[in-house]
């Protein structure tokens, strides 16, 4: 079963010893229809657009102009209507999907770790690349060579172990860390 979820933020359980945990909000979501395989068309509420298609959509199902976001998920409802989060009370453990924290175009030392050179004494390598190359022989840049770019901003898959669910506010407390930032909105899918 597959759920939206949006990212609050990280605590710890009070238990001793304590638990880190990060905090995610099940979104409200309306099944519209259920095909084979429980796939089912989700409509959840993300934002202020709105273009035909979407209005063509909500009047196809009959949803308020709030349902404006569709998706695909594997959902436990067998009718339309609410989306059932009884699966969640059961489950031990979750894969979590989010985008990672967008962080522009880096140098290659926040990129990928690079040490960099002395800091003074006249030197002129502090934080650069460095050599990038080889010999006369090839003469170019051999591919996948790590250099600056672009960082973050990537789909991030990961497990986590369910510590509780409160099923009257659909707040789920999962053990760890998951990538993203507060407020993010991405897909749990229970594995267990």
């Amino acid at each position: 079963m597959e759920y939206i979820v949006e990212k609050i933020g990280m605590s710890r359980t009070v238990a001793v010893p304590s638990v880190p945990v990060t905090l995610v909000k099940i979104v409200d979501a309306k099944v519209c229809e259920v095909g084979e395989n429980k796939k089912a068309v989700v409509a959840y509420s993300g934002g202020k657009k709105s273009n035909k298609a979407i209005k063509g959509q909500q009047k196809k199902y009959n949803l308020t102009p709030e349902y404006n976001k569709f998706i695909t998920l594997c959902v436990s409802n067998e009718e339309i209507g609410d989306l059932d989060t009884a699966p969640l009370k059961e489950a031990k453990t979750v894969k979590s999907t989010f985008n990672t924290k967008g962080r522009g175009f880096s140098g290659a030392i926040k990129r990928h770790g690079f040490a960099g050179g002395p800091g003074a004494h006249g030197s002129r390598f502090h934080r650069r690349v460095g050599s990038i190359g080889n010999a006369e022989w090839p003469g170019r840049v051999q591919p996948g060579q790590k250099m600056p770019g672009q960082y973050g901003n990537v789909k991030v898959t990961v497990k986590n172990e369910i510590v509780s669910f409160d099923g009257e506010t659909g707040v789920l407390a999962l053990k760890g860390a998951i990538p993203g930032a507060n407020g993010a909105l991405g897909k749990i899918r229970i594995v267990k």
